[in-house]
């Protein structure tokens, strides 16, 4: 704030510029009224003034890590004027002035602002009016921005000093910022009601979708597929089995073990036409989150199959899909009507969905059976997608998208082609899928696609004949209606902080931070908390921070750093970075590892004692790999694939003994190495060889037999040639 800074008796006669500026921190509380705000400011800037003589660079000086404010590119200005001259004559030595009438406009043209935005306001005496001045940069803000301002601010005033009410004494967060235009657009964009089919069960869609094209392709994975009656009679098979031997009711949780396959698609439908609660265990978390999951959830059975099973121990109760579908008991197929005795309705659970927790536990959303078929006939009512479609699966069961995949298309009668276990991370075999069996549609998120059409671009422009683009839209703070889900598995604490009441309807808060524009549509901003997303993974850096707080370290904080990587700041002085990951890879999924640990004595602490993450050292994620021996290549195979490393990661040293993802390598490099060592080394690499060879060394040694092999073959081939 500008002052006039004569804060002594004898200033008050001198003439000359004292003008200084001071800095106001006025915290305001909502509940307050417009006259306790106002008495607040008041008595802020009454006992700000006793400062009025400190220079404002010192002040700024306390505070080194300040170098230019933002605040000092706002201004606000409060001019008095007055017309009349009372003939007071005021003496300066030997000199006397006397008052004449002065009227101060401001126009547009005598503005010289050094700030970027300025607000005067003029108080005439003679007339006791007030008028108001906005001063802004164009190189900053538009003009369509500015007016929005001026309005926001003559509604707030007409509130306070026309309204029939008195709303001088109701709390200033009653008082409304919406303008009348933007609150018929919101209505606008509210009145999306639409009449939908009637709610019902996810397996009774299902069914129907059987009785319409029983002979329609299904689900589809390399050499195996079903049809849709075949597939009702594997998920009616399972499902007996569930009811006969393991005593399945309405309302247990079972947990699904498997990679991606036609058990797993099995799996699931069996679930819900018993009534069970569907909850997937991911095969690649470690052993302890997913004993964590079963713990938490009670579960009363797990299904697996021959290559899951080994994850569990004895005293786990296991069905292995193998022996009850392989091995089928007829005497099922009579007792078939026992279904039918299963009574689950559209309001009870289908699916939890598990995501990590600020506490450092898991925290599984609860979606109910009508939530996701609501979710399911929207998305059909858009024309997203239809029963003429056929859907790639590329989700990973740890990723909740898996479910609309699936579920979705048997529920609209599309088809359904399943890419093999890791699949996804192989964008050549991708392509060809999605060209082979004429995908129409796909769901990944955006960093997958840019890397998609990065390949096709530098590879084969013409590898991909057709792509539909839609737009991704806006997002939204409150989510109401049908696909507001059930609330979390046995956190009530948890479920009442993210609803909200409104108008006697329930709503779901996002968390998420958005803007609306003049066209109406929603821009994200932030989050409220600490969640992020990465790689379409939502995380709760929170439950990092508590895993790592389980060692015998003193404080620890973790962050996103460049939209790819998790970077974690721990205080300790006894424990080293491998430590330290070994122990976040056996307690957490692979894409909640940070990708960099760093040490420090002390992490910087803010006034509140908190740990200021604004002070936190900027990772280096360039050189992530220096604190390693950095040993040196021996053979050229080894000097290929560090060039490659170097490349992908962005990294000037690459020690050949150190993981992949402990450079900072993330699955979306892996799907850029495997493509350039096809490109440069061998072209027949799978991307499983990636992962369990994850160093150069690793690697170039389960090469080096293959390539031998492959030489081998093509001299064979050479000498056999007729001539």
């Amino acid at each position: 704030m500008n002052i006039d800074n004569r804060y002594r008796d004898e200033l008050k006669s001198i003439i000359g510029l004292f003008e200084n500026i001071i800095p106001l921190r006025c915290q305001l509380d909502p509940h307050w009224s417009f006259h306790q705000l106002l008495e607040h400011v008041g008595e802020t800037t009454t006992n700000s003034m006793r400062y009025s003589y400190f220079p404002l660079q010192r002040i700024l000086n306390q505070h080194p890590n300040v170098s230019k404010p933002a605040f000092l590119d706002i201004s606000f200005e409060f001019l008095s004027t007055m017309t009349r001259s009372d003939n007071k004559l005021i003496m300066i030595s030997d000199s006397q002035l006397s008052s004449i009438p002065f009227t101060m406009n401001i126009n547009d043209n005598e503005i010289t602002n050094k700030y970027d935005f300025l607000l005067i306001i003029q108080y005439d005496l003679n007339s006791n009016q007030l008028s108001c001045t906005i001063d802004a940069s164009l190189d900053l803000f538009n003009v369509e921005t500015i007016n929005k301002i001026s309005q926001r601010f003559h509604l707030i005033l007409n509130q306070l000093f026309t309204s029939v009410d008195n709303q001088m004494n109701k709390s200033i967060y009653e008082i409304s910022l919406t303008l009348p235009n933007e609150g018929v657009l919101m209505q606008s964009m509210n009145n999306t009601e639409t009449s939908l089919p009637s709610s019902t069960c996810i397996h009774h869609t299902f069914v129907c979708q059987v009785m319409k094209h029983p002979q329609k392709l299904a689900v589809e994975l390399d050499d195996q597929s079903l049809t849709y009656s075949e597939l009702l009679y594997y998920v009616q098979l399972l499902s007996l089995n569930l009811l006969k031997e393991s005593h399945i009711s309405l309302g247990d949780v079972i947990c699904q073990c498997v990679d991606r396959s036609l058990s797993m698609v099995i799996g699931i439908m069996a679930i819900e036409m018993v009534g069970g609660v569907y909850c997937p265990l991911s095969p690649r978390d470690p052993q302890h989150r997913s004993y964590t999951l079963i713990k938490q959830t009670e579960c009363r059975l797990i299904l697996a199959d021959y290559q899951t099973k080994t994850k569990f121990n004895d005293d786990i109760s296991l069905l292995i899909y193998d022996s009850v579908l392989v091995n089928e008991n007829r005497e099922y197929i009579v007792d078939i009507n026992r279904l039918s005795d299963v009574l689950v309705t559209c309001e009870d659970i289908a699916y939890l969905v598990f995501t990590s927790g600020s506490t450092g536990m898991p925290k599984g959303a609860q979606i109910r059976h009508r939530n996701l078929t609501a979710c399911i006939d929207s998305l059909v009512y858009i024309n997203l997608f239809s029963n003429k479609d056929t859907m790639i699966q590329m989700a990973s069961c740890s990723y909740d998208v898996h479910v609309q995949e699936i579920i979705g298309a048997l529920t609209v009668g599309a088809g359904i082609i399943m890419l093999h276990p890791e699949g996804n991370m192989d964008i050549e075999y991708v392509i060809n899928v999605l060209n082979k069996k004429e995908i129409s549609y796909l769901q990944s998120v955006p960093a997958y696609i840019n890397n998609m059409l990065e390949y096709v671009e530098k590879n084969n422009s013409s590898s991909l004949s057709t792509l539909r683009t839609l737009d991704i839209g806006g997002g939204e703070l409150f989510v109401g209606e049908k696909g507001v889900f059930a609330g979390y598995f046995r956190r009530d604490d948890l479920s009442a902080k993210a609803f909200i009441e409104i108008n006697d309807e329930l709503f779901y808060r996002t968390g998420d931070l958005v803007r609306m524009d003049n066209n109406g549509l929603f821009h994200y901003i932030d989050r409220k908390d600490f969640q992020i997303k990465l790689h379409g993974q939502r995380i709760e850096l929170g439950e990092i921070e508590q895993c790592l707080l389980r060692t015998s370290i003193l404080a620890c904080v973790v962050i996103k750093w460049d939209d790819d990587h998790l970077v974690a700041y721990v205080q300790s002085s006894d424990l080293n970075e491998k430590v330290l990951r070994e122990h976040c890879q056996s307690q957490l999924p692979s894409h909640m590892t940070p990708s960099l640990f760093i040490i420090l004595d002390k992490l910087p602490l803010n006034a509140n004692g908190k740990i200021d993450r604004k002070l936190l050292p900027p990772p280096d994620i360039l050189s992530s790999g220096t604190a390693y021996d950095s040993n040196e290549p021996i053979t050229n195979l080894e000097q290929q694939l560090q060039q490659i490393f170097r490349q992908v990661l962005h990294i000037e040293s690459s020690p050949i003994d150190v993981p992949f993802g402990q450079l900072g390598g993330t699955s979306l490099d892996a799907i850029r190495a495997l493509t350039l060592i096809r490109q440069q080394v061998y072209s027949n690499i799978d991307i499983g060889l990636l992962f369990t060879n994850p160093s150069i060394r690793q690697l170039a040694m389960a090469i080096q037999p293959l390539l031998i092999s492959n030489q081998s073959q093509e001299t064979v081939s050479t000498v056999d040639q007729p001539h």
